[in-house]
Order: C-alpha cells, then structure tokens, then sequence
C-alpha cells in the first residue's frame, strides 16, 4: 500500500472514530434529556448507506467524511419554523422547548464525549501496554561533544549530578544548562556498575543568554504497566496535561511567541496518521487519544457555529431569563462561519507549504 492511500484510510478511520464519539455524546445526552434525534451522520453530503430505526431516528453514512451530525428535533424555535414543521413536532420531545439547563448539557456532552474517550484510551494504553516514564538513559552522544570528551556513552544511566540524585532526562538539561564552562560530576551506571566522571557543558548563546550543553540526547521510556483503576487515574491527569498543553501552545500563537506554522488542518493530519499507523496499534491509539482532546478543545472555543458558542448563548439566555436576539444570533453564526473558514484556509495553506506540492506552488508565485 502507497503513503498516500494508506494517509487516506488512516484519516478516514481516526476521524470517523473521533466524529462517532462526538456525535454519540450529543446523541445520548439527548435522549438522556427527552429530545428526540431526526438524524445522526458521519459525513456530509449524499448518504452513501442509511436505515430508521424503531424510534425514528434515521442513520446515515455520508460520502464526505469531514465531520458529522445529529439533527435535534425541533432544535429551531417556533420564529424561525413555518407551520407546517411546527405541526410536525412531537410534543415534549423538542429541543427548544427544553430548559436551557438541559439544551446546555445536549451540547457539552459533544466535547465531554471527547475527553471521556482520551482517558479511556489512555487508561486502556496504560493498563495493557504500560505508561512511558522518562529516565535518564543517554540515548545518543554527539562526536566531539563535552559528553564524548569526558567519557559517556549511549546507553549509560545518569544517577546523579554535582550530587544531586536526578530521574528524568528534564532535570539533567535543568542542572547543565547554567552550568556553561563550569566541572559537574556525572554519576553513572553502565553494564550494572556505577562509577564517576566529570564533563564541562560547553558554554554558547542561545537567544542572547549562554546556556550549557553536554551533547547527548534522552533515550527512549521505560513503559509501566498499571492496573485498570491506575491506569484510568493516570488517565484523567494525561488527558489534562495535553489538555493544558495545547491551550499554553494556542496561546503562545496568538501572541506571537510561537511560529502559526505549527496550525495543521486536514491534510496534515491525514499524514500523521499515515506515518503513525505504521508505528503500531499503541502509537495509533495514543495518536487517536491525543486528537479526541484536541476536537473536544476546539468545539468548546466560543465561536459561533462550535459547541462552545452555543453554551455561550445558553449562558447569556440564564442569565438574561429570555434568548438573544435572533438577528444578534444570525449575525454571530455568519462571523463564526468567517472565521472558521479562514482557519480552515490558513491551516490547510500551512499543510500544503509543507508538501512538496506546496514548495512547488509557492515557487510559481514566488
């Protein structure tokens, strides 16, 4: 199988998977609450296979697989339905007649959904394959570095530094990173036995300030595996961490301390998946638990059109003990939509300036 259509059905299958999930959410908490689903898709477009099932909710597979949809009975209010939709709704069962507590929990139960997947995942990775801890592993060292000179060797286990005991290979860039010019006692261990020796991290500018380094760089994880409880624990706080990492990072671009180069959009992600597939099932699946965070995340940003501007919505009408206006509603989804089409277009530009087809297009407009 070629790179490209092996990126294909790999991004079919880990986006079809984070969309089922997505939509089950808004789906079961639906019905939790009493509102009757017309329509659930993965895809839009033409349906390429649909069936109803025993309580009127048709099913669909589309033909663009982009996405996804319930469609809540009655979700528009009676201003902006004719008479002859109004007559068809079945009383009780519609979404705008809900209290606003419950309409807010049919649509944060979309993102949450996604959440709930990531630990699951991760919980399940943990418990089977294990959980990756960091170590203190040499895992490469560079020829003629201030490691190489002082003896060290890939494979060695750093123990301690300047006497200081150290467990991940973080805290070792910590300590030799200030340390530019100056003697720091490496404890060792290698083939089972333990000795010292003493480097001097070479001193250069970075950014205007000296940092140290040695020339090494961190082996790879041991893996612990946990029991299922454990592991769901270790679950919930992977799935915050990632969750705190990516809000720091999509702060870091608004203000422009980190390169928008990084904003991936389809294409991008179709070629992750590719080269992660063939990684193995526990890459895929730590892959696939890494985007459900990501999806649950974007949908809960307060934009128009997302999840999240609908809860904004829900919120003000609490609030205000009446809904918006609709003319403030309609605006507001057309400046939503705005945005989130120019995202799309600056992330799909983004993946394609890392093509080769994109080098080549930026070198006919120069």
């Amino acid at each position: 199988m070629n790179d490209s259509l092996r990126s294909a059905l790999a991004f079919v299958v880990v986006l079809g998977v984070l969309v089922f999930i997505h939509e089950m959410g808004h789906y079961l908490a639906a019905r939790w609450r009493g509102v009757h689903v017309e329509v659930f898709s993965i895809g839009f477009g033409r349906a390429i296979r649909s069936w109803t099932d025993k309580r009127g909710c048709e099913w669909r597979l589309s033909w663009l697989p982009l996405g996804g949809y319930v469609k809540l009975h009655g979700h528009e209010g009676p201003e902006d339905a004719s008479p002859e939709q109004q007559a068809t709704w079945r009383p009780g069962e519609t979404f705008h007649a809900k209290p606003v507590r419950d309409r807010a929990i049919v649509i944060a139960a979309g993102p949450a959904a996604n959440f709930l997947l990531a630990i699951v995942l991760f919980g399940l990775l943990y418990a089977t394959v294990g959980q990756p801890v960091p170590t203190t592993d040499v895992g490469q060292v560079n020829i003629g570095s201030a490691a190489d000179r002082a003896g060290l060797r890939a494979g060695d286990r750093i123990l301690s530094l300047d006497g200081q005991p150290v467990e991940r290979f973080d805290q070792v860039q910590a300590h030799i990173q200030p340390r530019g010019g100056q003697p720091v006692q490496i404890r060792l261990r290698r083939d089972g036995q333990e000795s010292s020796i003493t480097a001097t991290p070479e001193a250069r500018e970075v950014n205007g300030a000296t940092v140290g380094l040695l020339g090494i760089s961190g082996g790879a994880p041991e893996f612990r595996r946990m029991d299922p409880v454990s592991g769901l624990v270790a679950g919930v706080v992977q799935t915050w961490d990632v969750t705190a990492q990516t809000v720091v990072a999509l702060g870091q671009m608004i203000t422009g301390k980190r390169g928008l180069d990084e904003l991936g959009g389809p294409l991008r992600i179709a070629q992750i998946s590719g080269q992660v597939a063939q990684l193995g099932i526990a890459s895929m699946v730590s892959f696939v638990a890494v985007l459900s965070i990501n999806l649950g995340l974007m949908n809960l940003f307060p934009i128009p059109m997302l999840d999240g501007g609908h809860l904004v919505f829900h919120a003000v009408e609490a609030i205000r003990g009446k809904p918006a206006k609709p003319r403030t509603v309609e605006y507001s989804f057309r400046a939503g939509f705005a945005l989130l089409m120019a995202i799309f277009v600056f992330a799909t530009f983004n993946d394609l300036g890392a093509s080769a087809l994109g080098r080549w297009v930026s070198g006919l407009i120069g």
